[in-house]
């Protein structure tokens, strides 16, 4: 019989693996990895969920807490898997989605490909209608021609309609008017107003937002339901939460109305678990580093917080250009997202080099290794014929690696065609991968005005511990942090994250013209609505905390940047002035002349409950058994080629133990490889630092 305990769940439905984590009050107690079932999703968490909890002798019964982060958005998207969807937007505008910024991204590309508009223009249509900037009415609806549109695409077959007006964002009259006509006259019509999906400037990226959530709201709405009512099955009580990828959780209601906030959802545990981990460890600023089956993600973390962002772009078609995908406008933790992972394909290209990704073989049919029907060998078919992974335990033993058919796949694809060993051919598959997240890591941060040489990369991913060693050792990183059950970290991550919603308005005016009580009054107004939200999904009033921040720019710029407000004193205008040239500064360098005027475009507000109470470090005390449990051999070019390798158990290792390299950590969801030039330490909390010492190189 088990005894009754608080249990927290947290579940992340990946390209390859669905991860889940369990927690009670003492920390880590159980995790679970399992192929993701891409035609059913929340199939596969309630596979993990089962067996994991089977597995633990835990009930069902005492989960409070499921929080549950996906990538169904961004795919459903990506595949363009989503309702038949019609365009309604103030005439002469229909083609502003496909006109887009009117901007090349690759400037001297003949053959250049553009972001495919989510509708076609045959589904896109003009009202006569017209709201001015300033909010008045300069042309009043056609009704009429509304009422018609709307029996039209009933009869069409339509099944979701975005209302994207001029200037909506300022006055919704008309938005508001054309959806009661809309369902007035087709009920059965799925209707999304710009002016509550994103009420913000800019009509590109407003519409295209409103699309996108309009387009996958019914595919969300199911699965959310479906997931919920096997959730049900298996004696949850309580509704799962949602992770948004602005890294805060909602309650399902929320998600179902703004499914586009789910976008990122997944990767947004990766750089949470980074978060709670340095803030134990006291390590400020680091780079948060998650590799996957499918891709690798990468973002900064700043004095304990990520970076986040407000402009995110889905399915871009362009070798991860920005500029090539379609805009979407919602808050984001900013991340650089590389086309790498362990089902990554790897191939020789025209120029006799090894590529890699960013296609890949996902979990269906997966690398050669998994024995599941690939063909194509893979960067996990790399580090298997290396030695890095152990064939006979991989995920404990439950899905064995065929070792010899991924060999004689690099042998037939990579290693004939340029004349090498398959040793030799893996490698460069495997350094390859390692070179490419290194160079796109090292951009990512300079962007951010963050020198790599100085962060520490926080690793995690059923990948981040075997490749993280590698990339940062390209990065010149100095360190290697490797938490507890990494493999599932994103799981993990979720628990940290607390209940959150965030309002934005567009109201553009210079700084001096506004006044203190306007000021207080938009965003009295916002932090109403945020309360209400986050009363309505179970928080207490007492307990919400809100942050402001305008987007600020000097009079005449074309872009803007993020400010946080200052309290507001006696002089506030100069406190915001003074915030808004700090940023400016710390960003570009340098401050126009003085006399230029400052202007404001954006309000936001970031409503947050409380952070949960999560132990993010396992549960049970290391093992008196001896961690090491024998020898493999694994190749490393600085010593020599394959070489004998200690293979040590990552349950056993205890606090203060340290393990020089070259060695293999094996744990069931991954393996982090220590090079020849580095060693290894395990810390307080559970992770394990890895330091190189001379110069990290393998």
């Amino acid at each position: 019989m088990t005894q009754s305990r608080a249990l927290r769940v947290g579940v992340d439905i990946g390209g390859t693996f669905t991860d889940m984590a369990i927690l009670d009050e003492r920390g880590i107690v159980a995790v679970g990895k399992t192929l993701t079932t891409h035609s059913e999703p929340a199939a596969a968490v309630e596979t993990v969920l089962r067996q994991t909890l089977a597995a633990h002798g835990l009930d069902a019964a005492d989960i409070t807490t499921f929080v549950h982060g996906t990538t169904l958005v961004t795919n459903a998207l990506i595949e363009r898997r989503g309702a038949t969807t019609a365009l309604l937007t103030t005439e002469g505008f229909r083609d502003v989605v496909e006109m887009g910024r009117e901007h090349r991204y690759e400037l001297y590309d003949l053959d250049l490909e553009l972001p495919r508009p989510l509708v076609p223009r045959h589904l896109r249509f003009g009202v006569r209608e017209r709201m001015l900037a300033d909010g008045s009415v300069d042309t009043a609806l056609d009704e009429t021609a509304v009422k018609q549109l709307a029996a039209e695409l009933s009869e069409a077959g339509v099944q979701a309609v975005a209302v994207c007006f001029l200037h909506s964002h300022v006055n919704n009259e008309h938005e508001r008017r054309a959806r009661e006509i809309i369902q007035a006259t087709a009920p059965e019509l799925r209707v999304a107003l710009s002016s509550e999906v994103n009420p913000e400037i800019r009509e590109y990226e407003r519409s295209s937002t409103t699309l996108a959530n309009v387009y996958v709201q019914q595919l969300v709405e199911t699965y959310l339901q479906d997931l919920r009512d096997r959730l049900h099955g298996l004696g949850l009580r309580s509704a799962p939460l949602i992770m948004l990828s602005n890294g805060g959780v909602a309650a399902i209601d929320v998600a179902r109305q703004f499914p586009i906030r789910m976008l990122e959802s997944g990767p947004a545990g990766g750089a949470l678990g980074a978060v709670a981990f340095g803030r134990s460890a006291r390590r400020p600023d680091q780079i948060a580093f998650d590799m996957g089956g499918t891709t690798a993600k990468l973002c900064i973390i700043e004095a304990g917080r990520p970076l986040v962002t407000h402009t995110f772009e889905v399915d871009r078609v362009y070798r991860l250009r920005a500029g090539s995908g379609l805009p979407v406008r919602a808050p984001v933790i900013d991340m650089i997202e590389i086309g790498t992972g362990g089902g990554s394909v790897a191939r020789v290209n025209s120029l006799g080099l090894i590529t890699v990704g960013p296609d890949s073989a996902g979990s269906e049919p997966g690398p050669v290794s998994y024995g599941r029907g690939g063909e194509h060998c893979t960067v996990t078919d790399a580090d298997a014929v290396l030695g890095y992974l152990d064939p006979d335990h991989f995920l404990g033993g439950d899905m064995p690696l065929d070792v010899e058919a991924a060999a004689a796949a690099i042998d037939r694809q990579i290693a004939r065609e340029l004349g090498v060993s398959v040793a030799e051919a893996a490698w460069g598959i495997h350094a390859t991968a390692n070179e490419s997240m290194a160079n796109a890591a090292r951009v990512h941060a300079i962007e951010r005005g963050q020198d790599p040489t100085r962060l520490p990369m926080f690793v995690s991913g059923g990948n981040g511990p075997l490749h993280g060693p590698g990339v940062a050792a390209a990065l010149g990183s100095p360190a290697v942090v490797v938490p507890p059950a990494a493999g599932v970290l994103s799981a993990l991550g979720f628990l940290s994250a607390p209940m959150s919603i965030d309002i934005v308005r567009s109201r553009h005016a210079e700084l001096g013209t506004v006044e203190l009580s306007v000021l207080e009054e938009i965003f009295g107004e916002m932090e109403d609505e945020g309360t209400r939200v986050l009363c309505g999904s179970g928080v207490p009033a007492e307990d919400i905390t809100h942050e402001r921040t305008l987007e600020m720019r000097f009079v005449g710029q074309g872009s803007e940047i993020e400010v946080p407000v200052p309290p507001l004193g006696n002089r506030w205008r100069a406190d915001l002035a003074e915030s808004f040239a700090g940023q400016y500064r710390q960003r570009f360098g340098t401050v126009a002349p003085v006399g230029v005027e400052t202007e404001i475009l954006t309000w936001r507000v970031a409503s947050r409950g409380p952070d949960p109470q999560a132990r993010l470090r396992s549960a049970r005390p290391a093992e008196s058994e001896s961690a090491l449990v024998g020898h493999r051999d694994a190749y490393f070019p600085t010593a020599g080629g394959y070489v004998p390798t200690a293979v040590y158990d990552r349950y056993r290792l205890a606090v203060g133990t340290t393990v020089e390299g070259p060695a293999l950590v094996r744990e069931r969801e991954s393996t982090l490889v220590v090079p020849p030039a580095a060693r290894c330490t395990v810390a307080d909390d559970g992770s394990i630092l890895v330091e190189f010492t001379s110069g990290g190189s393998r």
